[in-house]
């Protein structure tokens, strides 16, 4: 059912913040109601989440998240923010093989997600991989030690369940590779 609210309107935006990962926009906004507001929100480039299933087992990777300043288990997922061009099957095998080393017979697409939209624009095409072949990860300075691991599908699923994978989009992207 679509609201027959009209959506507040943009009356100027401005960058107040960018790097090489994001822009940072503040608009000035006319509400439904005709009163003024104010919006900060974040400009990504798209992300490819990966699911890596092969022979009942899944891989994670476990990295360290600055803003919450914890390690946490999480499927393979990133953007190319020097190459906004890529397609999205080439994003999700980069991302695969940059943070895992594993190369993928076969990847299918489950679904496109936003990871927050409430204040970001940044969707993640969310893939299943399969045929799954090992090799050497080329892991970005960024994501120094982060640690792929192999766990079964039961334990995958125990980890969700126990709270012990915490990123939102993994736990989302676990449940449409289930559902597919």
């Amino acid at each position: 059912m679509e609201s027959r609210l009209r959506p507040h309107r943009v009356t100027s935006t401005r960058v107040v913040y960018e790097n090489r990962w994001m822009r940072v926009h503040e608009d000035r906004l006319e509400r439904e109601d005709g009163s003024p507001g104010l919006y900060g929100w974040i400009e990504k480039p798209p992300a490819a989440m990966i699911v890596p299933v092969d022979d009942g087992h899944v891989w994670l990777v476990e990295q360290f998240r600055h803003p919450v300043g914890r390690r946490f288990w999480e499927f393979p997922q990133g953007s190319w923010e020097d190459d906004p061009v890529a397609s999205a099957e080439s994003l999700a095998r980069g991302e695969l093989a940059e943070e895992t080393g594993l190369r993928a017979a076969s990847v299918e697409l489950l679904g496109r997600l936003y990871f927050a939209y409430g204040i970001s624009n940044q969707p993640v095409d969310v893939w299943r991989a399969s045929g799954l072949e090992p090799g050497e990860p080329a892991l970005e300075e960024t994501e120094r030690g982060l640690v792929a691991a192999r766990f079964t599908i039961d334990e995958v699923e125990r980890m969700v369940r126990s709270n012990q994978i915490r990123d939102a989009a993994s736990v989302a992207a676990w449940c449409l590779a289930k559902t597919k």
